[in-house]
C-alpha cells in the first residue's frame, strides 16, 4: 500500500505526497516529474486524459492531488476536472501556456484550485501541498490529526524551503494588512482630530 496524504501524522508529510501528472507533452511530462520529485513528491505521470481518468478510477485514494494541462487531444482538461470533481473529489490544478483571463475562469468555475501558467515555477510546485491540507481541513477528515496537520504546516511555512508559500499565508498577510490599515486609519482619525481640537483651545 502507498503511503500518502492518508497519513498526515507522518513527520516527513508534505513529502510522500502523491501527485498525478496528466500531459500530452512527453517533454512537459518529464521536467513536471523532475521538478515534483526534488520537492520529495511521489509522482505518477500520464499522456492521456482518458488513462487518467481509468487510473484514478482503479486507485481509488491512491493519489492526493492531480495536475492536469489544459489542451489535450483525446479529452479537454476541463472535462477531466469535471470527472475528478464529481467521481473522486480531489483537488485538481490546471496548468496551460494560454493565460486569458476567460480560460482561467473557466477552470475555477469547473473547480480548479489553481490555474498554472507554463512554464511552472518550482515554489508553485512546492506549494501544492496546501491545496490537499487545506481541502482535507474543510472536508472536516482527519478531525484527530488536525492540530498535528495545523503544526506540520506551520513548521513548513517558516521554513527558509517553503518561504515562498502564497496560499495559506496569503490568507493570514491579507488579514494582517487589513488590521494595519484599520489602526492606521484610526491614527489619522487622531491626527484629524487633534488640529482642530487644539484650534478650538487656542480660541478659547
Amino acid at each position: 500500500m502507498e503511503s500518502g496524504f492518508c497519513s498526515p501524522r507522518t513527520d516527513a508529510f508534505p513529502a510522500g505526497l502523491r501527485v498525478l501528472v496528466v500531459d500530452d507533452d512527453p517533454t512537459w511530462l518529464k521536467i513536471l516529474e523532475k521538478m515534483l520529485r526534488k520537492c520529495s513528491y511521489e509522482v505518477t505521470t500520464c499522456c492521456l486524459a482518458r488513462d487518467a481518468l481509468n487510473m484514478l478510477r482503479e486507485r481509488k485514494d491512491g493519489f492526493d492531488i492531480v495536475i492536469s494541462d489544459v489542451n489535450m487531444p483525446d479529452m479537454d482538461g476541463f472535462k477531466l476536472l469535471e470527472h475528478v470533481g464529481l467521481e473522486m473529489d480531489l483537488p485538481v490544478i490546471m496548468m496551460s501556456v494560454d493565460g486569458e483571463t476567460s480560460r482561467v475562469m473557466k477552470g475555477v468555475q469547473h473547480g480548479a484550485c489553481d490555474y498554472l501558467l507554463k512554464p511552472v515555477l518550482m515554489k508553485q510546485l512546492k506549494n501544492i501541498w496546501q491545496h490537499v491540507l487545506r481541502k482535507k481541513m474543510n472536508e472536516g477528515k482527519d478531525v484527530e490529526s488536525y492540530e498535528s496537520m495545523r503544526e506540520i504546516q506551520m513548521m513548513i511555512s517558516r521554513s527558509d524551503e517553503f518561504d515562498d508559500g502564497h496560499q495559506l499565508d496569503g490568507v493570514e498577510l491579507g488579514a494582517t494588512r487589513k488590521r494595519k490599515d484599520v489602526e492606521n486609519g484610526r491614527h489619522d482619525d487622531k491626527d484629524l482630530v487633534d488640529p482642530s481640537t487644539s484650534k478650538k483651545a487656542r480660541v478659547v
